[in-house]
């Protein structure tokens, strides 16, 4: 089969091609290739990042056009294009004090947002279980999505709660959205954690009940029952109060690590609260670089082993890992990921973070998992649909001109795959493995993949026919 590229509508990999060039042979917590390369091999040929709220610009670099510069000199594989992050310009503008923002300081982050979409970004994203960017009300991200809208842009959100509270949380994105004029797009949809298992049959029933009344609302998904993030992200807003070094000083207390395993026992008003939700037994570490022994293992095993309280393992974790440490949530339940999948006004995101360790298996297999699995094996919609969701469907929410489609004219990146033997192989064990099946990746005219692997000439240093795409 011979389809357009496939479009990632949801990825963190905003450096990682650089962090990999940039990094020394043998550092501590090195990317390497397989995890540059994952998403290209499935025949990913467009990425979109600075998601959930956090860009690389305004911070690490000054804006698009920079991150673009710097890609362009090392040579990328594929394209990237870039949303700008409530959660960076918040953090650029207020700072991390978890505190309401003043007016004028709302008119700064407006005027950021507002460069960064005339520069090129794909939209507006936000985060709103990560600090700083949970710290804004509501009428703060409203703000600054008529900015958005402002530039025919979408608001793009990682929801305030996916567990308990989800419904409210999806009320409050659809408020955003009413009251912005901006169009909608939900992250990584999911109703994830015991208390919210069966609730995606209410959430996609009004999402399609808003599409059927003429307002636009997108989602995307990832085809696992498991997500991933930050260990941190385990514990209250109130811990990350002032930044990440007051986080990690906070758990240097005693008297602070009992109040939050207080609050994770009674849960904190707001507050998605993951454990609170499931368990450490649920919570496995993916990516700890000076822990190696700990990946692949979850928080109630390595404490049980330990001898020690849970709270106080990860605690300990954290200040020897300077806070940087990732984790995989087994949170979710099939039939819940099925429903979102079928969904049509659904495309696939792999939410891909490319960090060292066992990171999840969706960043190498997602998109070959959609084909083989659902399409092909499961039959819970055709090949022309799966196609859909992973081109045009993106395609059109980003405003990816003449990408996701096949015609004369159009962007010259394409993916060629066996229809009857794609299938993913990425594991929990093993989630670099690359797919079967994929024959040939076309980006920017130029051969980069080649029966499953990459040919390294062809995107050598400062030759790359990958670019960082402003729209």
């Amino acid at each position: 089969m011979v389809a357009p590229g496939f479009i990632d509508a949801h990825t963190h990999s905003d450096t990682a091609a650089i962090d990999a060039v940039d990094a020394v042979d043998g550092a501590e917590g090195r990317l390497d290739t397989a995890q540059v390369f994952a998403s290209v091999v499935q025949g990913v040929t467009t990425e979109i990042a600075g998601n959930c709220g956090h860009s690389v610009f305004p911070g690490r670099y000054s804006g698009l056009a920079a991150l673009g510069r710097v890609h362009s000199a090392i040579g990328r594989v594929n394209h990237l294009a870039s949303l700008i992050g409530h959660g960076t310009v918040r953090a650029a503008v207020v700072g991390y004090s978890a505190r309401a923002a003043s007016a004028s300081e709302i008119t700064r982050m407006a005027a950021v947002v507002d460069e960064a979409l005339a520069a090129g970004a794909v939209g507006f994203s936000t985060g709103l279980i990560y600090t700083p960017g949970s710290y804004a009300d509501t009428a703060e991200v409203t703000a600054l999505a008529r900015v958005a809208a402002r530039h025919g842009k979408p608001y793009v959100t990682h929801l305030r709660d996916e567990m308990a509270g989800v419904e409210g949380a999806l009320e409050e994105a659809i408020a955003i959205a009413r009251n912005s004029g901006a169009a909608l797009h939900v992250s990584h949809h999911k109703t994830a954690g015991k208390f919210a298992w069966g609730r995606t049959e209410v959430t996609l029933a009004r999402l399609a009940g808003l599409r059927d009344a003429g307002m636009d609302v997108t989602c995307d998904v990832y085809p696992y029952t498991a997500g991933s993030t930050g260990l941190g992200a385990m514990l209250p807003p109130w811990a990350h109060d002032g930044g990440p070094a007051r986080l990690l000083a906070r758990l240097r207390e005693a008297g602070q690590r009992d109040l939050l395993r207080k609050a994770i026992a009674e849960g904190v008003p707001g507050w998605e609260n993951t454990v609170g939700n499931g368990g450490w037994d649920r919570i496995v570490v993916a990516g700890a670089p000076r822990h190696a022994g700990y990946q692949g293992r979850t928080i109630a095993d390595l404490a049980g082993a330990a001898g020690v309280d849970a709270l106080d393992l990860v605690a300990e974790l954290l200040l020897a890992e300077d806070g940087d440490v990732t984790i995989i949530s087994h949170s979710m339940r099939e039939d819940d990921v099925r429903r979102v999948l079928a969904a049509p006004f659904a495309m696939i995101g792999s939410d891909g973070v490319p960090k060292p360790g066992l990171p999840h298996p969706r960043w190498a297999g997602s998109f070959a998992r959609v084909l083989g699995h659902y399409a092909r094996e499961e039959g819970l919609f055709g090949l022309p649909e799966a196609v859909r969701k992973m081109t045009g469907a993106p395609a059109a929410r980003f405003g990816l001109t003449d990408r996701g489609v096949l015609r004369d004219g159009a962007h010259a990146d394409l993916v060629v795959f066996d229809a009857a033997r794609i299938s993913d192989r990425a594991t929990f064990a093993e989630p670099l493995l690359p797919p079967t099946g994929v024959r040939l990746v076309v980006v920017g005219g130029a051969v980069v993949v080649r029966d499953g692997t990459v040919l390294r000439d062809r995107v050598a240093t400062g030759a790359g026919p990958g670019r960082v795409l402003a729209c």
